[in-house]
C-alpha cells in the first residue's frame, strides 16, 4: 500500500519515519529545501523509544506526483491546509483514502468539498514532539497515538486493511469505530491546554499552583466539554479523568504547543482550535455561554495582531 505522508515535520516526520523504519510503502511530500536536506542528512528522529536516523528517505516536491496513492496522511498546521491540499490533489485518484490529523474539525468540511466525504477518514494523533532548526525531529514523552476511522462508524475493510499498512516501530495505528468521539475528546484537552497556557503563559503546573488557576482551568475544560455534548459527543468518564490527571498536577511542566508557537513568534492556529468552538457554541440551540474562551480568543486574536 503506497503511502505519502504530506510534510516531514515534528507530527508527520515521526509516524512516516517509524513506519518507513517498519519498511512501509512512505513517500514524503515535502518543500525542495527539505527534501534537499533529508537527502543530505538523512530523517532523524531522537526519541525516548529510540533514536533512528534513516538515509535519503523517499520524497517527492510539489509538481512532481506521477501517480495516485492508496493513502495519504495529513498532518500539516491548519492555516496550510489550502496550500497542502494543492500539492497533494495529483496523489488523489478513485481509491485513495485521505487520512487527516488536524486540529479542531473545520479541514473536515474543506476537504469533503475538494475530495468527496467517501475519501476523507476521521483522525487525530497525540504526539509531543519539536523540529528543531537542525531539521531533527525530537520526540519528548513515550505517549503517543495515532488513530482514524470511518466518520459513520465501524470499523471497514478498508479501515483493517490500512491499519496494517500504517504499522511502525515504536507506535500503533489503530482503526476506530468512535473516531468522531475520539476526535472531540482530543479536541476538549488540547484547547484546554492551549487557552489556559497561552492565556496564563505558563505551564500548568505553575498555574494551579496560583490562586484561582485550578478554577481557571477547570471552567475552560467545562465550557469546551458543554459544546461537545451539545454537538453529540459529551466526553467520557475516562477522558474527564484523564484530563483532571495531566492538568491538575502542581509539579507539571505541561505546556501547549501553542504557548511555543508564541514564544518563539510563529503562527498559532488561534480560529481553529479555539474560535471554531466559540461559532459552534453560539449556533447550539440554546446558544452557550462560554465567557473564558472568548477571553482567551480575543487575547490570542491581540497576539496574532500584534505580531502582524
Amino acid at each position: 500500500m503506497r503511502i505519502l505522508v504530506i510534510g516531514a515535520g515534528a507530527t508527520g516526520g515521526y509516524f512516516g519515519g517509524r513506519m518507513l523504519q517498519a519498511g512501509g510503502d512512505v513517500t514524503f511530500l515535502v518543500r525542495e529545501k527539505r527534501a534537499a536536506l533529508l537527502a543530505r542528512q538523512g530523517l532523524i528522529i531522537k526519541s525516548p523509544l529510540g533514536d533512528v536516523t534513516l538515509p535519503n528517505p523517499p520524497t517527492v516536491t510539489a509538481g512532481h506526483i506521477k501517480a495516485p496513492y492508496n493513502v495519504i496522511l495529513l498532518s500539516c498546521k491548519a492555516y496550510d491546509l489550502d496550500d497542502a491540499i494543492a500539492s497533494f490533489a495529483p496523489a488523489v485518484g478513485p481509491d485513495t483514502v485521505i487520512i487527516p490529523v488536524l486540529n479542531g474539525m473545520t479541514h473536515l468540511d474543506v476537504l469533503d468539498a475538494k475530495f468527496g466525504k467517501a475519501r476523507v477518514m476521521g483522525g487525530q494523533c497525540a504526539i509531543a514532539a519539536q523540529l528543531d532548526d537542525k531539521g531533527v525531529i525530537h520526540h519528548f514523552i513515550p505517549m503517543l497515538s495515532l488513530s482514524f476511522g470511518e466518520r459513520d462508524g465501524g470499523i471497514s475493510d478498508r479501515a483493517r486493511a490500512i491499519a496494517a499498512a500504517l504499522k511502525g516501530e515504536a507506535f500503533e495505528a489503530t482503526a476506530s469505530d468512535t473516531i468522531m468521539q475520539e476526535m472531540w475528546e482530543k479536541w476538549i484537552f488540547l484547547a484546554t491546554l492551549a487557552g489556559a497556557t497561552c492565556m496564563m503563559r505558563a505551564p500548568v503546573g505553575k498555574i494551579v499552583s496560583s490562586p484561582g488557576g485550578e478554577a481557571f482551568i477547570r471552567g475552560v475544560r467545562d465550557e469546551i466539554a458543554s459544546i461537545a455534548k451539545a454537538a453529540g459527543h459529551e466526553p467520557r468518564p475516562a477522558l474527564i479523568a484523564r484530563t483532571e490527571a495531566m492538568l491538575f498536577d502542581k509539579n507539571s511542566t505541561l505546556t501547549a504547543s501553542m504557548l511555543r508557537d508564541i514564544q518563539g513568534n510563529s503562527r498559532i492556529e488561534a480560529d481553529h482550535i479555539v474560535g471554531d468552538l466559540i461559532v459552534r457554541a453560539e449556533a447550539a440551540r440554546p446558544a452557550l455561554d462560554v465567557p473564558l474562551l472568548r477571553v482567551i480568543y480575543t487575547h490570542l486574536k491581540t497576539y496574532e495582531a500584534q505580531r502582524g
